[in-house]
């Protein structure tokens, strides 16, 4: 029986409320078997001082998604060695779920415009279905510089793959900057989430109490 699984990469740190209910969303339109959270081992594009152990992120990850019916945990691209590439992680789940599996790979509007830039992306875009969380109200992101490097037809396949999920303001680097301030950070993420980084200090600038 055909089923359909999006994987969720990212580098969640920490995953937050929003990441739940854009994932929830987009399951719920596209109809859903699985979506599988991959913690990234190396975050791309992020800088090194805002970088957490993969060991704390990934444990936040599976306690946010505890008990959330057809959410899954994955550490593939934290135990393999070598840069974390995209299409080798799609490809690594294709082989794994055979071809009895429609894939989709999860991204964020404001990944769409760099997508050219991916390692091999023409092969990446014509092995799993790209979805694009948009939120309403924020402008489409200018993407006709992808057209060189995609051409009409992959651009195409790509642009269609754009979501509508709701609009929630919340971000990772705003928590940890609250974090950092002693603000609090409550309603952002789930409660679990919240108690393991009160628990283990995680985001605390010297001398402050996080609430």
């Amino acid at each position: 029986m055909m089923q359909r699984v999006a994987l969720y990469g990212g580098s969640f740190n920490p995953i937050h409320v929003g990441h739940l209910i854009s994932a929830r969303a987009i399951a719920e339109h596209l109809g859903l078997d699985r979506v599988i959270f991959l913690p990234s081992a190396r975050p791309p594009h992020k800088p090194a001082s805002e970088a957490l152990d993969a060991m704390h992120r990934a444990e936040m990850v599976k306690l946010a998604i505890e008990g959330e019916p057809g959410f899954e945990f994955s550490d593939y691209d934290l135990t393999r060695s070598g840069p974390t590439y995209t299409i080798d992680t799609v490809r690594h789940f294709s082989n794994l779920l055979g071809a009895q599996t429609t894939l989709y790979w999860i991204i964020g509007a404001d990944s769409l415009p760099e997508l050219g830039t991916w390692h091999r992306i023409h092969e990446l875009l014509d092995s799993c279905t790209m979805i694009t969380a948009m939120r309403p109200g924020i402008p489409v992101p200018d993407v006709q510089s992808l057209r060189s490097a995609l051409g009409d037809e992959r651009l195409a396949r790509l642009l269609s793959g754009r979501v509508c999920t709701p609009a929630i303001e919340i971000s990772s680097t705003d928590i940890r900057d609250r974090v950092r301030r002693g603000r609090s950070v409550r309603y952002s993420v789930p409660h679990s989430v919240l108690e393991y980084i009160h628990r283990h200090g995680l985001y605390r600038a010297p001398h402050s109490e996080p609430r």
